[in-house]
């Protein structure tokens, strides 16, 4: 045991960043990337915010219907008292939590965990969303993914709201958004 702790503390985690627009895959590539770490028999805790019902209270699921059992939390600082003996967190719709998710994940990866963390980094105006910009500014990796604009068929970097709700947080999906190319985002 003493050499398994001595090993941990000299080898750090790392932050990984998946971020993009709605319909980008996000959600399919961090179920991905856990799944992957679950075949190489690594104990895997994920983590969602509890606002997010749209799907299911307690999974991830990605817009094509691909899911896992997720913990739903109020706060990012709930995660740190939850991780147990996992050696990856996943953290999905990242955009939801307060800038303490940026602090937590940094904790987490000077623990030696491997933290995976997916959200938007836009909002429907196009702005920087939540905790992602430093998110996006700490992490190891990062992974932008794009959709497929919804009017010209381009490559899609915005979430475009089609409702007249103005709220920043409005939880939906294709009947509230659309994946938009810079040139078809208009507001």
């Amino acid at each position: 045991m003493f050499i398994e702790q001595g090993f941990q503390n000299q080898h750090s985690g790392w932050i990984e960043v998946i971020c993009g627009s709605m319909f980008s895959g996000k959600t399919e590539e961090l179920i991905r990337r856990l799944n992957r770490s679950k075949i190489a028999n690594m104990q895997v805790a994920i983590f969602k915010p509890a606002i997010d019902t749209r799907y299911h209270e307690h999974q991830l699921v990605s817009h094509d219907a691909k899911k896992t059992n997720a913990i739903p939390v109020e706060s990012a600082l709930e995660i740190l008292s939850k991780i147990e003996t996992a050696d990856v967190i996943g953290i999905d719709e990242a955009q939801f939590f307060d800038d303490q998710l940026i602090e937590v994940a940094a904790q987490l990866a000077k623990m030696g965990k491997r933290v995976i963390i997916a959200g938007l980094d836009m909002d429907y105006l196009g702005k920087p969303y939540g905790p992602m910009p430093g998110l996006l500014a700490t992490a190891n990796f990062i992974t932008k993914l794009h959709a497929v604009c919804m009017k010209c068929g381009g490559l899609a970097g915005y979430s475009y709201r089609i409702t007249n709700q103005d709220e920043q947080l409005v939880l939906g999906e294709k009947q509230h958004y659309e994946a938009r190319c810079r040139n078809c985002f208009q507001l």
